[in-house]
Parts: C-alpha cells; sequence; structure tokens
C-alpha cells in the first residue's frame, strides 16, 4: 500500500521504520554544526638550523581567548565585545627548518612555524615536510597542523606540449571523509566526484599559482591535495594553498616565487589570522588572502556590510602574516636545493614581436577606436589574427602559436595605451562608466519572483522560490552535514556567448561563479525568525560579455524583491579590471583600473576584481590577477572606484524596484511556527511516523517540520488547516488528541504507565521506539499483557550512545541493526527517563571507550562484546550517512 503525501515524496508505509522518517521530506530537520571537536595539541621537537624573526614582541607568551557570538544579533555581538576580553595575538614570525636522513637514506627536509603574526597564541605550530612520502613526484608535502594533516604533491609531464599556447595547469583537491572519522555517503562506500566546497578550494588553490609559473611552460602539470586528517578546528582551505605551493616551489617546475595564504576574521572588531571555525561563526568577515612576500595574487570572501577601509586593513593584516610564510618557504626551497627546468622553455623568436608591431599596431588601434558590439568587435579580431599568421609564416615557418602570442601581446599594449593617452576603451566607454541598463521585474507570471538584468551585452534571468524547511539544501562535509537555508544555482549556457558545448552537471566556473553571487546576498536576507523560508535563487546567463557573477547578485537581489522577501538592503555588484603596461614585477606606476569590465578587458588585462555590497559596505569580493601581484594602493583605489559603480547600479535598480514587495505571491505556501515540550516529540512523530503523516493528510499540509528543540513548522496553502493542525497538536500533547483528526478518527487518551518503577543504576534491555538525531527512544520496561497500559518509554540521548562521539545518531543506529539495546537506567531530567547505553560498555568493558580492552596472558577470562558490534562501532562511531 502507498499513500501520496506530497508531490515530490511518496513513502511506503507499511515498510516505513523509525530512521527512514529522519529521510523524508516532513521528517525532523534539526541539524547541529559540528565545529566543536576535541584536538590534542601537540609540537614535533625541531632542531633549528635556521631561525627567522620579522619582528619583536615584550610578551611572548599569554593565555588565547575563544570568543562566541551571534552574527545575526549585533546587539549580542557589541555586548560581547565589551565584556570579553580580546584574544591575544602572535606579534612576531618565527621559524626553522631541519634535515635528517630517513631509513632509506635520503634527506628529509622540515620546516615549522612556531608563530605567525596576528594567529592567536597557542595555536599548534605549521610543519611541513619533504623526504619521507610521496618521494617520486616531483614535489611532495605533508602539511600538519595540530590534529590536521594534509598530503600535496606535484607532477609534471617529462615532455612539453606542441602546439598549444597556454599553460597546461589541473588541480585536483579532496577532503577525506575518513579524516574526520566518516565513511563517504555512496552506496559503494568510496570519495567519489568532487563537491562544491572541494571545487572551490580547487579554484583557491589555482587562482594565486598559475600567473607566477613560467609564461612558457608547456609540460603537463598537476596539483593534488589531500586531507588526512582533520581536527575540525580551523578550515584547512589555506594549508591546502600552502602544501600546494609549497610542493611546487621545491619541484623543477618554474614557479617564481613562494605563495602563502591564510585566512582573516573579524571578531569583536579585531581581526585575527586563521581563526577558529567557532570564532567564524560571530565574525563579520570570512577572508582567504593569497600572495607573495611582494604582493597580494588572489583574495577571496564575504563581509556582513563593512566598509572598504576595513577590507583594506584585512587584507594587509593577511599580508603580513603572508610575508613570514613566504620567508620560511624560501628557506626550504634552498635546502631542498631541486634546480628549476627551464631548458624546453622556448625563448621568444627574435624580431617576431617587432615584425607585428610595425604591421598590425595601426589595425589594432583603429579596431579599438572603431567601437562596435561584441559580435563585431570580436570578429574584427578574430579576421587580424588570421592575417597576421598569413603575412609572417613564410618569414617565420612553423611559429604559428609564437605569433599568436606575440599578436596577443601587442593587443594587451595597445588597449593600455588607449587608456592612458586618450581615457577611452575598446568600446568607446569613459574608464569608469558602466554600460547601458535596462532591468524588469516580475515578468514570470508563475514563479514566486523573477527578473531580467541586462547591462550592455551581459543579461541574467533571475528567479526566487520560497519553501519550507524540508528544501534545504543539504551537503555533506567532513565537519558535519551542512543545511542551507539560502542558496544560488548559477547556470551559464554556451548559447549565451553563440557557441555549442556540453550541458550538464555545472563545471567549476559556474560553481565559483554561484558561489560568489550567493555569498553577496547572504547578509542583507531576513532571519529565519523573521521569515522562516528556504529560500532558492536561480541565475540564467542569457548573454555574457563579462561579469555575468555580478549581473547575477543584480539580478538576484531584484528576484528576492519581488518574491516579497523582506532584504534588509539592496545589494548589487560590479567587476573592475586593470590594464598594464609593463606585466613584470609590481608596480602601481601606469596602472589603470577599470569599471564594469568587458569579456575582452577581462581576457586581455591583468586583474578582475569583483566587489559586491549595499551602499554602506562590501558583502563579498574576488581577486584574480595575471601579473606578479597587486599592491594595497591600487587596490584602494580600485575599490573606491567600485563603490561609486555600485552606488550607479542601486539607483538604477531603485527605479525598476524601489523595495521588497509587501504581499507575498499566492503561489507561496503560508507557514506556522510555534513550540512543544521537548518531551512531546515522540508523540507527534508517533510510532514509525504514524502520527506526523495523519496530521499531515487530514490537513492538506506541504510539511510539518519537527525540530529536536521543540519547534514545529507547519507550511500549507489554507490558513485555516494550519490553525486546526496547530491547535490539534496541541490538544494530542495534552493528551486528548488521537492518531488523527479526521471525523471519526480520534481515540481516547493513552493510559499512564502502571507497572513498577525503574531502579536507578539498573540495566535494562529496551525495545527501540523511535530513532531522532537527538537519540533514540526505548521502551525499556513492558507494559501490561492485556494492554491496559503502555510501557515505560526513556531517551538514550546520542551522547549516551558510546564512548566515542557519535556525530549521525540515525546512521549509527542504521548501521547496528538491532532493534534492542541494553542501557542502564539514569534517573528522571524535568520528568524525562534518562538512559545510558555507554555507562553499560564502560561498566563491561571499563575506561571511556566502547571498545574492550587489550588480553592480558595472565588475566582472567571477562565478559566479551560480540565482534559484529565492534565492527560496528569501529566502522560507524563518528556517524555514516547512506
Amino acid at each position: 500500500m502507498r499513500m501520496k503525501f506530497q508531490a515530490s515524496v511518496i513513502l511506503s508505509l507499511c515498510s516505513l521504520s523509525a530512521w527512514q522518517l529522519q529521510d523524508t521530506h516532513w521528517g525532523i530537520q534539526a541539524f547541529v554544526p559540528l565545529h566543536r571537536h576535541y584536538y590534542h595539541h601537540h609540537n614535533k621537537a625541531v632542531v633549528p638550523t635556521i631561525t627567522t624573526r620579522r619582528a619583536e614582541s615584550a610578551t611572548d607568551t599569554a593565555t588565547a581567548t575563544t570568543v562566541n557570538g551571534d552574527a545575526d544579533d549585533d546587539e549580542t555581538v557589541a555586548t560581547e565585545a565589551e565584556t570579553i576580553a580580546p584574544p591575544v595575538l602572535e606579534t612576531k614570525a618565527s621559524f626553522s627548518v631541519d634535515t635528517t636522513t630517513s631509513e632509506f637514506g635520503n634527506p628529509v627536509h622540515t620546516l615549522t612555524f612556531e608563530s605567525i603574526p596576528g594567529q592567536e597564541v597557542g595555536v599548534p605550530p605549521i610543519t611541513m615536510e619533504t623526504g619521507k612520502i610521496g618521494r617520486q613526484a616531483a614535489g611532495a608535502i605533508v602539511l600538519t597542523r595540530g590534529d590536521t594533516v594534509l598530503y600535496a604533491t606535484a607532477a609534471r609531464d617529462h615532455a612539453p606540449k606542441d602546439n598549444i599556447d597556454f599553460l597546461p595547469l589541473s588541480v585536483e583537491h579532496q577532503e577525506r571523509f575518513s579524516s574526520a572519522g566518516l565513511t563517504s555517503g555512496s552506496y559503494n562506500k568510496r570519495d567519489g566526484r568532487p563537491a562544491e566546497h572541494e571545487i572551490l578550494t580547487c579554484r583557491l588553490i589555482d587562482r594565486p599559482l598559475r600567473p607566477l609559473i613560467n609564461s612558457g611552460w608547456r609540460h603537463e602539470t598537476q596539483l593534488l591535495n589531500w586531507v588526512l586528517s582533520y581536527d575540525g578546528i580551523r578550515s584547512c582551505d589555506p594549508l591546502a594553498i600552502i602544501a600546494s605551493a609549497a610542493a611546487l616551489y621545491i619541484s623543477d617546475v618554474p614557479l617564481t616565487k613562494p605563495v602563502a595564504s591564510v585566512n582573516v576574521g573579524y571578531v569583536n572588531e579585531q581581526l585575527i589570522i586563521n581563526p577558529s571555525n567557532e570564532q567564524m561563526e560571530s565574525s563579520r568577515l570570512h577572508l582567504t588572502v593569497a600572495g607573495t612576500k611582494d604582493g597580494i595574487m588572489m583574495i577571496e570572501g564575504a563581509a556582513d556590510f563593512l566598509p572598504e577601509k576595513i577590507m583594506i586593513d584585512a587584507v594587509k593584516f593577511g599580508h603580513d602574516a603572508i610575508i613570514g610564510l613566504c620567508d620560511g618557504m624560501e628557506a626550504l626551497g634552498k635546502l631542498v636545493g631541486k634546480e628549476k627546468k627551464i631548458d624546453t622553455i622556448k625563448p621568444p623568436v627574435e624580431g617576431l614581436q617587432e615584425r607585428v608591431d610595425a604591421l598590425f599596431t595601426e589595425r589594432v588601434d583603429a579596431m579599438y577606436t572603431g567601437g562596435g558590439s561584441k559580435e563585431e568587435s570580436g570578429k574584427t579580431m578574430w579576421e587580424l589574427q588570421t592575417a597576421v599568421v598569413v603575412e609572417l609564416e613564410e618569414e617565420f615557418p612553423e611559429e604559428a602559436i609564437a605569433i599568436k602570442v606575440a599578436f596577443k601581446d601587442l593587443l594587451c599594449r595597445r588597449m593600455f595605451v588607449l587608456g592612458k593617452e586618450k581615457g577611452l576603451r575598446c568600446d568607446g566607454r569613459q574608464l569608469d562608466e558602466i554600460r547601458k541598463l535596462n532591468m524588469e521585474a516580475g515578468f514570470l507570471p508563475r514563479v514566486h519572483g523573477s527578473a531580467i538584468f541586462t547591462r550592455g551585452e551581459t543579461q541574467a534571468i533571475a528567479t526566487a522560490t520560497l519553501g519550507d524547511s524540508g528544501m534545504r539544501q543539504k551537503i555533506d562535509k567532513i565537519d558535519g552535514q551542512e543545511q542551507k537555508r539560502f542558496y544560488l544555482q548559477y547556470t551559464f549556457p554556451p548559447s549565451c556567448v553563440g557557441e555549442t558545448g556540453r550541458v550538464g552537471a555545472p563545471g567549476r566556473r559556474e560553481v565559483g561563479h554561484g558561489n560568489l553571487a550567493e555569498r553577496a546576498l547572504i547578509p542583507t536576507l531576513p532571519t529565519e525568525g523573521d521569515f522562516p523560508y528556504t529560500i532558492r535563487v536561480e541565475s540564467l546567463i542569457t548573454e555574457s560579455h563579462g561579469s555575468s557573477s555580478m549581473a547575477s547578485v543584480c539580478g538576484g537581489c531584484l528576484a528576492l524583491m519581488d518574491a516579497g522577501v523582506p532584504i534588509k538592503s539592496p545589494v548589487a555588484g560590479v567587476a573592475m579590471g586593470m590594464l598594464l603596461g609593463d606585466k613584470e614585477g609590481v608596480s602601481d606606476e601606469n596602472a589603470i583600473i577599470l569599471t564594469d569590465i568587458l569579456g575582452t578587458e577581462d581576457a586581455l588585462g591583468t586583474m578582475d576584481f569583483k566587489v559586491a555590497g549595499d551602499r554602506e559596505g562590501i558583502t563579498t569580493f574576488q581577486l584574480d590577477i595575471k601579473c606578479e601581484g597587486l599592491t594595497l594602493q591600487t587596490m584602494e583605489r580600485a575599490l573606491e572606484q567600485a563603490r561609486v559603480g555600485r552606488l550607479h547600479l542601486l539607483d538604477e535598480m531603485e527605479k525598476t524596484l524601489p523595495k521588497p514587495r509587501e504581499v507575498l505571491p499566492p503561489t507561496v505556501p503560508k507557514m506556522r511556527t510555534f513550540e512543544i515540550p521537548f518531551e512531546s516529540i515522540g508523540k507527534v512523530i508517533g510510532p514509525g511516523g504514524k502520527q506526523i503523516r495523519a496530521i499531515i493528510e487530514d490537513n492538506a499540509l506541504e510539511n510539518m517540520d519537527v525540530k529536536d528543540d521543540g519547534t514545529i513548522q507547519l507550511s500549507g496553502f489554507d490558513m485555516e488547516k494550519l490553525a486546526e493542525a496547530e491547535e490539534f497538536v496541541k490538544l494530542l500533547i495534552a493528551g486528548g488528541g488521537g492518531r488523527g483528526n479526521r471525523p471519526g478518527g480520534g481515540r481516547s487518551d493513552k493510559p499512564p504507565y502502571k507497572g513498577p518503577d525503574p531502579v536507578e543504576g539498573e540495566t535494562y534491555k529496551g525495545k527501540i521506539t523511535g530513532i531522532h538525531n537527538f537519540g533514540v527512544f526505548l521502551e525499556f520496561l513492558p507494559g501490561a499483557e492485556d494492554g491496559s497500559y503502555p510501557g515505560l518509554e526513556g531517551l538514550c540521548h546520542v551522547s549516551e550512545l558510546a564512548g566515542e562521539r557519535v556525530r549521525n545518531c540515525e546512521g549509527f543506529m542504521r548501521s547496528m541493526g538491532v532493534d534492542e539495546l541494553e542501557v542502564k537506567y539514569m534517573g528522571q531530567n524535568k520528568g524525562k527517563h534518562q538512559l545510558s547505553r555507554k555507562a553499560v560498555l564502560e561498566e563491561k568493558y571499563g575506561g571511556k571507550k566502547s571498545r574492550p580492552p587489550p588480553k592480558k596472558d595472565s588475566a582472567p577470562a571477562v565478559a566479551k562484546m560480540p565482534a559484529d558490534e565492534i565492527d560496528v562501532i569501529a566502522k560507524a562511531i563518528e556517524g555514516i550517512a547512506d
């Protein structure tokens, strides 16, 4: 027998078990962030041979203070800032390098950073080791910080590729579920295709390294990075960049400079390097900075409407720490002593650039000053590129690739000259001018919110959909499952640039652009208490000629307003570019900043700097450059020019839709939220979910979400039915309800338990009656044989299931495959009977773990835990997700 409760959910009632309730659209969806992992602080003794100190502090030791707070509650953060002492930060960079000999006779080199400027005192040191693991790779690094361990390799092909004019570099990053004591969620229990957060980390690794590899390098090069162990305390992202950069730097691949990275947080108005995950929950800034000693190569992050000045201070704060890290990596590179391979890099063809300049400078200038659409200018550029090869292939035989490279160099230099001398761009605009704008909201009749945003030849259709908590996006990560109340999905079909190609799962570019636009809009969303809906925004790019991600921000904001989402303030985004006369070195001289760059300016320029925010501050930012670094002075100029452009965009958006619509569309389900006592959750759900299914069916609900704190969210299109469902639930927990509220479907009150009282400290065998993410309900004393009264139920909380921490209660119980548990009665707490399986295991086997102690030859025989249960615990104690 099958019953359909919703259009998207069909459940088999005859086969539904208690744990399956958690996987349904209407079951309990509560989730507790799992950033609070324990770790063992340890320092490895290293004999220093080189020690560098960049600054000295009067006091080098202090006690670190963890800052807690609610990022959504400004009043709470302000109160904490007054009462909680700020963390004590390191003021110096200190590192040491050491060389030992392995048992195989090869040298093992170790770099240890004892302290990093701006990082809290007491954070475990970062150690990088090479020569012990991965010796056949061109470069291999094992990076350790506390209980977090990463392994990174750099490898290259022996021969360069012919007939290509680009760097063939690929990057892969994998966060092994086993690193946090988890198994993969897939059926074959193997880590599969990279998740979105792993793809984003790949991009973070690639972006600062690619510009620094010699421009003539044509060997296939691959960077691989694995998280082998994760302590759950701090993000691995900057460590992944450091490990991969170090592996590349000590290899023979011609990376010109070492690259390092840090995270920067802003907690209680104080900047912190590499803050903990717990601190990041209250931080108003989530910034990843990567660079060399000389300049910034990449920034990525989000902020809570922070002004430009704080952003500049944060980048400088992060760069100060990067300088010390790069010093240590330089010392490691000298110790390893591997020479860079440059013999396969072809030198520039003598006289070629001069010939290209002489023949085509006037024609390139005419193309740039002629204006025209993307199609017209693209056609002209293609014709010129074809002509330059035809005219010079006899003079320079077998150098077609070199001729194209020289022509591209000419295009870049003449674009710079046009901007420098005339203050104009290739489409005729001023340097700070935004293209023509056109916007329309509410043009799709059936969706909750829609907008079309057009800026020049870039266009996006954005839609907003509102749903209940069951619509949340669920993501499995090594630090627990994440449930996103808001998510933005970006699609870039080949037709938007007039091409054909693969259409399917999102590529890395789509994932990165969607994440950037998503983070831009998050700070402006209302809190869940004010607006209990799950929100999904989709951006379909229909035309593209520069910065479709920022078009997604503008269009997505208008779609949210059209759907009636009460955002805090409108948000807009703009992409900035830069032209340089000479890309060698790091310099502010002759840097030309462009507002609202074209695709052509992105391809031929040296910077893509995307900034989004409202009138008061920034919400997200992303910087990529193609030169050897960006100075803070140039970045400050770009941020100010971006602020002016952002205000212009907001003015135009306000003309289209000045504020969010006051009434939700009729196609949006209505919400009703209320609370019940914690101990009444089981009664509302019922055995195997029977009661909650009846409530949904009888009241024509879309969804009923029961959280583990007793909060219930009802969703449906009939407000009267929602009120009736709430009234029935309250009557049910008061003892006056039955299985359902259909006519004639009620039943008399459930009689109380009348059997013998449980004895505190006594062990009982309980029958499982319900499994939830907060624990397991058990009937541990039987009811009357004649059915005159039920058995006595108690709760074995998730923390009492085993000696080790159980992250996923449902997965743990599912893997055990049992109907009963042996538990100890621990007494009552607020009227609830408390049970503990952990206490039984400790009593049987001793200690805090749930595994038996090792055998001793002279020890008498002791009770032995079943082998199948030991295996289950070993594989699933930290939670699994099938």
